[in-house]
C-alpha cells in the first residue's frame, strides 16, 4: 500500500481522514457545536457515551483539561471501554436489547439534556436505543459514527435502523468498514485503526465551536485548566463549584 514505512503510510492515511471531515463534515461540527452551546445557555446538562473503543473518544470530552466542565461520561458497566474479562463480553452487552432502557431509566438525562453517542458501526441494539431512548425523554443526540456501515452492514437491532437514523446531528468519521488502513505482504488481515485518531478529533472540534458559540452568546464558556499548571486548581475547583449542579462525575 503506497511509498514510504508502515508507520509513514499509516499517518498519511490518518491525516488524509482528518482532512476529509475537516472539509466533508465542517457543517455537521458546526451544528453539533451551537447545538451544544444552546444547550449549556440553556441550563442543560451534557453527557457522553461509547461502547468498547468507541468509549474513548466520549471519555476525552469528559473531565478534560482545555474542554467544558459539564460533559459527564454516561457508563455502562461492562461496556465502557475493554476493562472487562472477557474483553469479549462488552461486545456481547452492545447486542442485548433494552440494556440502553435500564441505563437511562436510572441515569440524570432529561429532557433539554443532550447526549453525544459514539459507535463506529452504529450497528448494534446498545447505542441505537441509547439515542433513541435519550430523543424519546426529550434530549438532542448528537451521533459519531461511520455512515459507511449503514450502506454496507445489516442493523442488529429488531427495528433495521443505525445510530445515524436516530440523531439530530450525524457526524460522519469516513471510516472504512472494517477500520483498517493498512495492508502489507505477509500480513493476512488488514490492520492500523483509524477510527480512535479521526472520532476524537470530530469531537474535540466540536467542543471548540460551543467554547466559541458560547462567547459569542455573552457567555464564558465553564472550561477546565490542566491541574499542572499554576492556578489550574484552584480554576478548577470554582467552575466544578459554580456548576456543581450539572456535574455527575465528582462526589456528590
Amino acid at each position: 500500500m503506497g511509498d514510504g514505512t508502515l508507520a509513514e503510510q499509516f499517518f498519511d492515511a490518518a491525516a488524509d481522514l482528518l482532512r476529509r471531515v475537516r472539509d466533508e463534515e465542517a457543517e455537521s461540527v458546526a451544528a453539533a457545536g451551537e447545538l451544544i452551546a444552546a444547550t449549556v445557555a440553556d441550563g442543560g446538562r451534557l453527557f457522553a457515551f461509547g461502547a468498547g473503543h468507541s468509549s474513548l473518544a466520549a471519555q476525552d470530552i469528559v473531565y478534560r483539561a482545555g474542554g467544558l466542565a459539564l460533559m459527564n461520561l454516561l457508563p455502562v458497566p461492562g461496556v465502557t471501554g475493554v476493562d472487562v474479562v472477557p474483553a469479549t463480553l462488552g461486545s456481547a452487552l452492545e447486542r442485548i436489547d433494552g440494556l440502553a432502557d435500564a441505563v437511562l431509566e436510572t441515569s440524570p438525562v432529561r429532557a433539554g439534556d443532550l447526549l453525544v453517542v459514539v459507535s463506529l458501526s452504529g450497528r448494534n441494539a446498545l447505542p441505537v436505543e441509547m439515542a433513541s431512548g435519550a430523543r424519546a425523554r426529550g434530549a438532542k443526540v448528537v451521533g459519531v459514527t461511520s455512515v459507511a456501515y449503514a450502506a454496507r452492514t445489516r442493523s442488529r437491532h429488531a427495528s433495521g435502523t443505525f445510530l445515524k437514523d436516530h440523531c439530530d446531528v450525524v457526524l460522519d468519521s469516513k471510516i472504512a468498514v472494517g477500520d483498517a488502513e493498512l495492508t502489507a505482504e505477509g500480513v493476512a488481515a488488514p490492520f492500523a485503526p483509524a477510527s480512535t485518531v479521526v472520532t476524537t478529533a470530530l469531537l474535540q472540534a466540536v467542543m471548540a465551536t460551543a467554547a466559541g458559540s458560547l462567547a459569542a452568546r455573552g457567555i464564558d464558556p465553564p472550561l477546565l485548566r490542566s491541574g499542572n499548571v499554576d492556578g489550574g486548581l484552584d480554576w478548577n475547583d470554582r467552575v466544578l463549584h459554580e456548576f456543581g449542579d450539572r456535574i455527575f462525575y465528582r462526589r456528590r
